[in-house]
């Protein structure tokens, strides 16, 4: 969206945002790029304002490394991703990946599932560094797995087929819709995926504008 898009204020469509996911009342919800207290947010943290008024347990930490630049620049230090869980979360990791700008995959485990949401790099040779390390967190874990988020796939589906192909886990997004930008879709950016132990019982993807994304709504039922 540019970085006058990114700079501006996000309370505008924060209300939207808000009432938009009270409506579709979802058990975990996947974000990436949440305000955490910057003017864009009138110093408000987005994440734990959700959790509150919805209901959910959070789970959230900065997307840049502990000793990257993203860490110290104004308003990029303030943008998280976040988790947000209403069965209760058991166990929550923040791991750093190896490579890339962004780099944070946040797990959540509740009683019946993993949950990841990862934000993967823009630059190709280090998003394909980053699957590698993100497939072994994937591979370690030991109940039915749900990995989210924006992967940035900017060369095509195949990167995704190599992933999905290596890790074991399908797209809930098997007919390709593109989700960026949110008012022109021409890209398949986002994903859910998941373990084989789960079944999807239903994908949408609203067409609505409130990001420059388009949302991914999924239901599953364990086997």
């Amino acid at each position: 969206m540019g970085w006058l898009g990114f700079m501006a204020r996000s309370t505008r469509h924060f209300p939207t945002v808000q009432r938009f996911l009270k409506c579709v009342d979802a058990d975990l919800v996947g974000l990436v790029e949440v305000d955490s207290g910057s003017y864009r947010s009138g110093s408000q943290n987005q994440a734990e304002i959700l959790a509150r008024e919805l209901g959910y347990a959070a789970a959230y930490r900065s997307k840049y490394a502990e000793t990257g630049l993203g860490r110290h620049l104004p308003v990029l230090n303030k943008q998280v991703n976040a988790i947000l869980s209403r069965p209760p979360i058991l166990h929550k990791k923040f791991h750093e990946l190896n490579y890339g700008f962004k780099r944070l995959v946040i797990e959540v485990e509740t009683e019946e599932v993993t949950v990841f949401v990862a934000h993967l790099s823009l630059g190709t040779r280090a998003r394909r560094r980053q699957l590698l390390d993100l497939h072994d967190l994937v591979m370690a874990r030991n109940k039915p797995c749900i990995l989210a988020g924006d992967f940035n796939f900017l060369s095509g589906p195949w990167e995704s087929k190599l992933f999905l192909k290596a890790s074991g886990l399908t797209s809930v997004n098997t007919e390709g819709w593109a989700s960026f930008p949110s008012w022109a879709p021409l890209r398949e950016l986002d994903y859910v995926c998941y373990s084989q132990e789960l079944k999807l019982e239903r994908f949408r993807m609203p067409n609505v504008r409130l990001s420059d994304h388009l949302p991914l709504v999924c239901d599953f039922t364990l086997l």
